[in-house]
């Protein structure tokens, strides 16, 4: 048998530092009150004696777990296979990281999923939830309010869950899809077709609203094809529109994946890219968008960017939630620092919108198109 050392307690620190066991208390659990020199004395003893504080202890004082549950409305096959979600997820991670705090990563296929995702929000586990790529009718949404968790969705929300409280991190997918398709049409493009994602998800919905925009009124049948956001679906679609759409000299993708797979099926049908037909797509995920042959025009969005915001709004709301506990009165969610390029819900989102004081439910980030060699 192996002997192990103790762990160093809370009155071991207070020895160390020549201090009470409650002020030690109150700095390793971040309360104020205690002057600077005492809590450096403190933090210093923490670190000489290696102390860890004990979790189950700590959450009882600060009714915090430092955990977030980061909840993904896709099945696992498309999570951890989409390049989008890789980003997205080390953004959050990144911020939670930065705090202090756990990601329990949670994802749903079915029914059975939403049950079992619903079951663990309402058990005490976490502090709050992150939700994102959710789809129409979905039921996270009701899961999540029913489980009293404060929540930051990732997209704008298209749901009626009883609540007009709803805060989420989205970019600016309309006018992303008018800056793309305007692009085309100040080539020369006169046959503009979109292959779009999958409607029942407001992203996509938006990018086709924003290709509508511009399309010019009374243009006859409308030149589009539905894709579900993988490059497999980029192919069908494309297929699709060569065959009823057959002049076709320009195409805007709802994302890069999406046209990957057009792209492909351009070479396969002896289309030249750009020559014949220019394409556009949308996110600029460099892992595709810099190695489709030829390299992708694409719309830029900050995916690793609104992950980092969404966590950083829920942590600040969880800060102001424990604050308002103790008496302080800070306002949910205030003062979330978006940074330069935020814009709220409803505006522009341009790059040069500056990052209102206290951040509002809905935060629209900026996108920008990347010209390649795709048009």
């Amino acid at each position: 048998m192996t002997d192990t050392a103790q762990r160093p307690t809370l009155e071991a620190v207070a020895e160390r530092a020549g201090v009470s066991r409650a002020t030690v208390s109150r700095v390793v659990n971040g309360a104020h009150g205690v002057r600077e020199a005492l809590a450096e004395r403190v933090r210093r003893a923490v670190e000489e004696l290696g102390y860890v504080p004990n979790q189950a202890a700590r959450s009882l004082v600060t009714r915090r777990h430092r955990a977030v549950a980061v909840v993904a409305a896709e099945p696992e096959t498309r999570v951890f296979a989409d390049p989008y979600f890789a980003q997205q997820l080390r953004g959050i991670s990144k911020e939670l990281t930065a705090h202090d705090n756990q990601l329990v990563l949670l994802l749903t296929e079915g029914r059975e999923d939403h049950a079992r995702v619903g079951r663990y929000l309402a058990g005490g586990h976490v502090d709050g939830a992150l939700v994102f790529s959710l789809h129409l009718h979905d039921p996270l949404p009701g899961l999540v309010r029913g489980a009293g968790l404060p929540t930051v969705f990732g997209g704008r929300p298209d749901w009626d869950d009883g609540g007009d409280d709803v805060v989420y991190v989205d970019s600016d997918n309309r006018g992303g899809a008018r800056a793309a398709v305007r692009h085309l049409a100040a080539l020369g493009r006169t046959r503009i077709a979109h292959i779009a994602g999958p409607l029942d998800q407001t992203s996509a919905a938006d990018r086709l609203a924003g290709f509508r925009d511009v399309r010019a009124p009374g243009a006859g049948p409308e030149p589009m094809a539905h894709g579900d956001f993988t490059s497999h679906g980029g192919e069908r679609a494309m297929r699709e529109l060569l065959d009823r759409f057959p002049g076709t000299d320009a195409v805007f993708a709802a994302n890069d994946l999406t046209a990957a797979g057009a792209l492909r099926v351009l070479r396969e049908r002896g289309r030249r890219v750009p020559d014949d037909v220019a394409v556009v797509g949308f996110d600029d995920m460099l892992p595709v968008a810099e190695q489709t042959d030829p390299p992708l025009t694409t719309v830029r969005q900050d995916i690793e960017g609104m992950g980092r915001l969404m966590a950083r709004l829920l942590l600040r709301g969880l800060d102001d939630r424990t604050a308002g506990d103790s008496g302080a009165d800070t306002g949910a969610y205030g003062d979330a620092g978006t940074g330069g390029g935020a814009g709220t819900a409803g505006g522009a989102g341009t790059p040069d919108a500056a990052a209102p004081a206290t951040a509002p439910p809905g935060v629209i980030l900026p996108t920008t198109l990347v010209r390649r060699a795709t048009t």
